[in-house]
């Protein structure tokens, strides 16, 4: 990660910041004021009062993103979301009264694994890109450390892996969910600004597909992937039930039936 540098925004932040360069090999530049003497960086990760933010320093117009399961979007659809009538959480099969252990293989900024959690799931992140996986640890920590969601926050926790290559590192899941990457059909400058930095950064999930055989081979009852309505299913293959929403859809590949109570397990 070349191309990328980790500084604190406050001198208050200096040592959580020189904390993570060293535990995930980014380079310190210490006061992010300097900046200017490193022409070659693409992205910047910054501390600021103990917030990871991450930013794209060729569009100084994207606001830096975070992982913030305390405040904003998260802290809105905790309170108002919905519960287990969610799409998300029949989807997985929360309906049937039972709480699934969740692999989330592609977790990204953790939203999704967010909301499991709070409907009581014991949620696993797997993220394979150190930025992001940063980010997540990151934003659990503070999360953790939150009298608000610090009981959400106990149902998750975060591997540093790549999923198709090591999906066996997390005890056997009930349901793996998969919502990797897809091409956006918007013009670039429609698509929010985390899809536009994750690209950037990333790139597309060319082996997105891969994913789905270790995750039936896995998953005890079901393997869930999230897809917008307009793309094809994961490696072309017709899941068992699809839940469709406005701009997206859960394909739901079933294992095994769910048992219709824990005590069933």
């Amino acid at each position: 990660m070349s191309n990328i540098a980790i500084g604190y925004v406050d001198n208050s932040d200096a040592d959580l910041a020189k904390k993570i360069a060293n535990s995930w090999q980014f380079e310190y530049i210490g006061d992010i004021a300097s900046i200017k003497k490193h022409k070659t960086l693409n992205f910047l990760l910054q501390v600021n009062f103990q917030h990871l933010q991450l930013s794209k320093l060729d569009e100084p117009k994207l606001s830096a993103i975070e992982v913030d399961f305390v405040d904003g979007a998260v802290a809105h659809r905790r309170k108002f979301g919905g519960g287990r009538g969610q799409d998300i959480a029949k989807a997985v099969g929360l309906k049937h009264g039972f709480t699934p252990k969740v692999l989330d293989a592609t977790a990204g900024l953790g939203r999704d694994a967010f909301v499991l959690a709070t409907l009581g799931c014991q949620v696993t992140m797997m993220e394979r890109m150190p930025v992001v996986a940063a980010l997540l640890e990151n934003g659990l920590s503070r999360a953790q450390l939150s009298t608000e969601v610090n009981d959400i926050a106990s149902n998750m926790s975060l591997i540093h892996a790549s999923s198709l290559e090591q999906m066996t590192l997390a005890q056997q899941p009930d349901v793996i969910y998969l919502d990797p990457m897809y091409p956006h059909k918007e013009k670039s400058a429609l698509v929010k600004k985390e899809m536009r930095i994750f690209q950037s950064l990333v790139g597309a999930d060319n082996d997105a597909d891969d994913l789905l055989a270790p995750a039936l081979a896995i998953a005890k009852y079901r393997v869930v992937v999230k897809r917008p309505s307009y793309a094809p299913p994961l490696a072309g293959k017709t899941p068992s039930t699809s839940i469709k929403m406005k701009k997206n859809r859960f394909d739901v590949y079933v294992n095994k039936a769910i048992p219709k109570d824990n005590n069933q397990r």
